[in-house]
């Protein structure tokens, strides 16, 4: 799988059949982000949530069992976060 069908694949899972299952990215990362927040009693914005969920994925290739999905959920991640970061009018630190 090259960089191109990778990039592919997590374009068209984020935008397809994630979107379908679990709704909008920013919808859940929000729910995500709230949660953890009152779990850790810290806030925790969406953006933060996109972070870390790439960071896991980045943690299971480092451990050598990473797959072609990892790579794919990582960058799949990473947009949603991007997304989040520079289309959101809310500033970054109050971000949920």
């Amino acid at each position: 799988m090259d960089k191109t069908e990778i990039l592919k694949r997590a374009s068209d899972i984020v935008n397809g059949e994630r979107q379908t299952m679990y709704g909008k990215p920013e919808s859940n990362l929000g729910l995500i982000a709230a949660l953890w927040t009152v779990y850790l009693d810290h806030l925790v914005t969406s953006e933060d949530v996109a972070l870390m969920m790439a960071l896991f994925k980045i943690a299971r290739c480092k451990t050598g069992v990473g797959t072609e999905d990892s790579f794919v959920d990582a960058c799949g991640y990473l947009a949603i976060g991007g997304e989040i970061a520079t289309l959101s009018p809310i500033p970054t630190g109050e971000r949920m």
